[in-house]
């Protein structure tokens, strides 16, 4: 009988704090079932890493050189199949929900113990949210009272492709897989997925598949695209 060996967890980490940076190349490359995949101090410089590209997670600050890293998840997740997770020192929770309504997976902040940082990076790989309760509840009320003081819903939907619906349908149905499961569900490539999915976010104005997912169960539009 032949083992089948499962392929480690590829991790790129983004902090502008070199010595931080350090440990955490340390800690991933020394962790069961990862591997660093490479690392970056800037959005810059991950962009202009070939490395990043093969990323299974993408671990990044919220504070990269006095900018908001958030601004720039809907350009990493048009961009790249990879799941963006948040490491932060930040305490402001104001922050945290900027960031996952921008497409993170998760939060850990940087003073939580390092297994914490390693199981998430873990659960987020396998398709989970990693944030706390609390959070979670208090970002779907954002989302349910911004939607209801936006321009009409129907109006939005109704500039729908019916790939598009196809495609938020695929989303709904197989929530946080893969980008490449979604895709062969639906017979596309990655690419063109991502393609899509850029389009759906500005025509339905939600910023990554978190948002799109419960903009989508809310309304129903999953159970449209069967």
């Amino acid at each position: 009988m032949i083992e089948v060996t499962e392929r480690p967890i590829r991790v790129f980490l983004v902090d502008d704090h070199r010595a931080t940076l350090w440990g955490l190349e340390r800690l991933v490359g020394t962790a069961q079932r990862m591997q660093l995949a490479g690392s970056a101090t800037s959005i810059a410089e991950l962009l202009a890493s070939p490395e990043s590209r093969e990323a299974d997670v993408i671990v990044i600050d919220l504070d990269l050189g006095g900018h908001d890293s958030s601004d720039s998840f809907a350009e990493l997740l048009s961009t790249y199949g990879a799941k963006v997770l948040v490491l932060t020192g930040a305490r402001d929770l104001d922050a945290h929900r900027r960031a996952v309504l921008a497409g993170a997976r998760g939060v850990v902040r940087k003073e939580e113990p390092v297994d914490v940082l390693l199981r998430a990076i873990e659960k987020v790989h396998e398709g989970d949210v990693w944030v706390n309760r609390a959070l979670i509840g208090d970002i779907m009320n954002m989302l349910t009272g911004k939607k209801k003081a936006a321009a009409p819903d129907d109006a939005r939907i109704a500039t729908l492709t019916p790939k598009e619906v196809e495609v938020i349908g695929a989303v709904v149905r197989y929530k946080g897989a893969k980008s490449l499961v979604i895709a062969d569900d639906l017979g596309i490539s990655e690419h063109t997925l991502r393609n899509h999915l850029t389009a759906i976010y500005h025509k339905l104005e939600v910023h990554g598949r978190l948002e799109l997912y419960l903009y989508a169960k809310e309304r129903c539009i999953g159970t449209v695209a069967q």
